[in-house]
């Protein structure tokens, strides 16, 4: 169902498959994606962009050139000045079809022009995907896949300001802007996970995560199976 194509600060990208298999962001070049989705990426029925820092929408406007249809805020698309028969605005709140997907984009707290999230559904699956926020105000019902954000832990960070690794500013920015531990332990305790199968955990922070850490204190958290997107 999800294939991390990509998943760092150095580019985001996402394979959801199933019916209608749709592409969520696509922070690398375009020639990458192609190899990456083995040259078939006209097989897509779109590609979902949460907002517009390159590491997320760098090949946006190529996939379009391509033919492959593109979602995403009208402040997204401002910011990457992009206007395109292929480009579709689509706005927090308001549900959209794309395919066999009913599409639920919602408000996300970053640092860019309109950034959002996507709850998707498809028959029985309820997928998640939430980036690149460091805080999430709703709850999400009948959630059977998550994709969610754990960039950093607030003691692995404070750590490396301590040791200068890092400015004190630097910590000011990634926590009002990207998902810490805590804060995703806490979302995922909030909202109702009975029908779990999987929990993808993304974009974790170079110097300021650790995976195996992260991956055990989620599952211990939820006693879901949990995996870790490392591309």
């Amino acid at each position: 169902m999800i294939r991390p194509l990509a998943s760092s600060s150095e580019g985001n990208a996402y394979l959801i498959g199933g019916r209608s298999p749709l592409l969520l962001d696509c922070g690398l070049p375009f020639r990458q994606l192609q190899k990456a989705t083995g040259y078939r990426l006209t097989e897509l029925e779109g590609c979902l962009v949460t907002h517009e820092h390159g590491d997320h929408s760098k090949a946006a406007k190529d996939l379009m050139a391509a033919g492959i249809d593109v979602y995403m805020t009208a402040g997204t698309a401002r910011a990457l000045k992009l206007d395109h028969h292929r480009l579709h605005i689509i706005k927090a709140r308001e549900q959209v079809k794309i395919g066999a997907w009913t599409v639920l984009p919602f408000a996300t707290e970053h640092d860019a022009a309109e950034p959002v999230g996507f709850f998707l559904g498809q028959r029985e699956v309820r997928l998640l995907y939430a980036t690149d926020t460091y805080y999430i105000r709703y709850k999400f019902p009948g959630l059977t896949h998550i994709l969610l954000e754990v960039n950093h832990a607030r003691d692995i960070l404070d750590a490396n300001v301590a040791s200068g690794a890092i400015p004190p500013a630097h910590r000011r920015r990634v926590m009002r802007s990207h998902m810490s531990l805590q804060t995703a332990k806490d979302f995922l305790r909030a909202n109702d996970l009975s029908r779990v199968r999987e929990i993808w955990l993304c974009h974790l922070s170079d110097g300021n995560s650790d995976a195996d850490r992260f991956k055990r204190e989620i599952q211990a958290t939820t006693g879901k199976p949990v995996f870790v997107a490392e591309k």
